[in-house]
């Protein structure tokens, strides 16, 4: 897959935080343009994106990829990725130590996937990007959280949406939308306080590949957060529809996550047809006119905030309300 860095030698020490762990400091960037004009034609948003400097300019590229362009593809691998880092005994024994996924699934997802969105359509330092922060950082400051751990969870948000897109998007991404979006979230990990993040869009791949390696393995409480994760996605559709629901997510989840959750191999014939079925929308939206209206802050799979954004603010969110 594109994302795939060249093979080099992995960096150990990226995958150990060392006692000598380094906060970064976070640097001021331009916010994204609240109101981008495409230029015409289907490929608009690209011809924009490919004139945006993806280091500096990255907050513009992610919310036109994210809110013009493949808003559900996002929201889609985001709920994935989310999904993924359940494989990780240490953080799923976390959240079951919250009792949140087992009391307020709904929820919990809700609040994670509004504050993330918020990020993205507003910007960082935008007032509303710096309260979602202070939010973020409020309920991760409850706990004690390895850092290798919040680096992998972060890694995510960076790579599972280009690998969504790479296998299930109605285009190819632009080269700056791949880096702007690890640049993107990497200035929201130095704002989140995590350290020693790496550098450049292939080391932090690396990182993610290496740990995924080494730390994914079963356990009954990923199983479990797993299990409520997956009745999370069942509850979206009516009850006989409630099989096959779960038939797709294990036909879209790997072999190294089935075997983490418990959960069984998804049949090699459910898989292309629901690989199908996904290759046959793409194809149905690249006939579609471009969008014109950002949709990064909004989610039909929201059930706690009806309307969000309208008459909330992201300090609404969160575990203590």
């Amino acid at each position: 897959m594109t994302t795939t860095p060249p093979r080099t030698r992995s960096r150990k020490a990226a995958v150990t935080a060392s006692p000598e762990a380094r906060i970064e400091k976070a640097t001021a960037f331009p916010p994204p343009n609240p109101d981008p004009r495409p230029q015409r034609g289907r490929m608009g948003w690209v011809k924009v994106i490919e004139k945006l400097d993806p280091v500096t300019q990255h907050q513009d590229i992610l919310r036109i990829s994210a809110g013009y362009e493949f808003p559900w593809d996002y929201q889609r691998a985001l709920e994935f990725a989310l999904f993924r880092t359940y494989c990780v005994p240490t953080v799923s024994e976390l959240l079951a130590r919250t009792g949140e996924f087992e009391k307020r699934p709904q929820k919990r997802y809700d609040d994670t996937a509004l504050l993330m969105a918020e990020l993205v359509e507003h910007g960082y330092d935008a007032e509303r990007g710096r309260e979602s922060l202070r939010n973020i950082n409020r309920m991760h400051g409850k706990y004690s959280i390895d850092n290798d751990d919040m680096l992998y969870v972060l890694s995510t948000f960076v790579y599972d949406p280009l690998d969504w897109i790479d296998r299930y998007g109605w285009r190819r991404l632009h080269p700056n939308e791949r880096l702007a979006s690890f640049h993107f979230y990497r200035q929201v990990g130095i704002r989140m306080g995590i350290k020693d993040i790496p550098e450049t869009f292939q080391e932090y791949y690396r990182f993610k590949e290496e740990y995924e390696r080494t730390k994914f393995a079963y356990s009954d409480d990923n199983h479990a957060i797993g299990t409520y994760t997956l009745r999370l996605f069942q509850s979206w559709y009516p009850k006989p529809l409630r099989g096959g629901v779960a038939k797709v997510v294990y036909s879209l989840i790997d072999d190294r996550m089935a075997t983490a959750f418990g959960f069984p191999k998804g049949s090699p014939r459910m898989r292309a047809t629901v690989e199908g079925a996904l290759r046959a929308r793409s194809a149905l939206v690249r006939r579609l006119p471009k969008r014109r209206t950002s949709l990064s802050a909004t989610n039909p799979s929201n059930r706690t905030y009806p309307g969000y954004p309208l008459g909330y603010r992201p300090r609404d969110l969160g575990v203590e309300n």
